[in-house]
């Protein structure tokens, strides 16, 4: 009866303790897929750009399985099923992923992406950690996630539609 007794209070102890490793876990892995996939789209605007491509005018890129260039003026599928084969040879696992980037001045200056619904990752990461990061869990939140990661990168502000 004893050893049952300090069998539950150690579960007691232990099982609280190890759901926040858990949680520190899944933000830390969010955070780390972030950062591959922002590594991966400058990589592609990299070679882009010394295909002659003018990447400058792209604003953003989002979406699951494909990524899509949002561009001001001159986007079009080519350009953007040449950016999704670059990407994917350096990230096959990019399409478990929703993504949306922010680009400025062909470069990927922030990225927040969600695997799931509860834990967003962010490039640059510190803005979602195990502490705050049910305030941007969800599909409708990673945008604003995003938008915090560029003012991290950049000090500046800026508003995403749609969030």
């Amino acid at each position: 009866m004893v050893v049952i007794a300090i069998i539950g209070v150690l579960a007691a102890i232990l099982v609280p303790a190890m759901l926040g490793y858990v949680r520190k876990s899944k933000v830390s892995g969010a955070n780390s897929a972030a950062n591959t996939i922002q590594k991966a789209i400058n990589t592609a605007l990299t070679e882009l750009d010394e295909e002659g491509e003018d990447i400058g005018v792209y604003k953003s890129v989002s979406g699951k399985a494909t990524l899509t260039l949002s561009t001001t003026s001159t986007g079009t599928d080519d350009v953007n099923t040449r950016f999704n084969r670059k990407i994917k040879n350096y990230m096959d696992k990019l399409g478990q992923y929703e993504v949306f980037g922010i680009i400025e001045g062909g470069v990927c200056q922030a990225v927040a992406c969600y695997k799931d619904s509860t834990y967003t990752g962010t490039s640059p990461a510190g803005v979602v950690n195990p502490e705050n990061y049910s305030e941007y869990a969800g599909s409708a939140k990673y945008k604003t996630a995003a938008a915090a990661a560029y003012k991290l990168a950049t000090g500046k502000e800026i508003t995403i539609s749609g969030t």
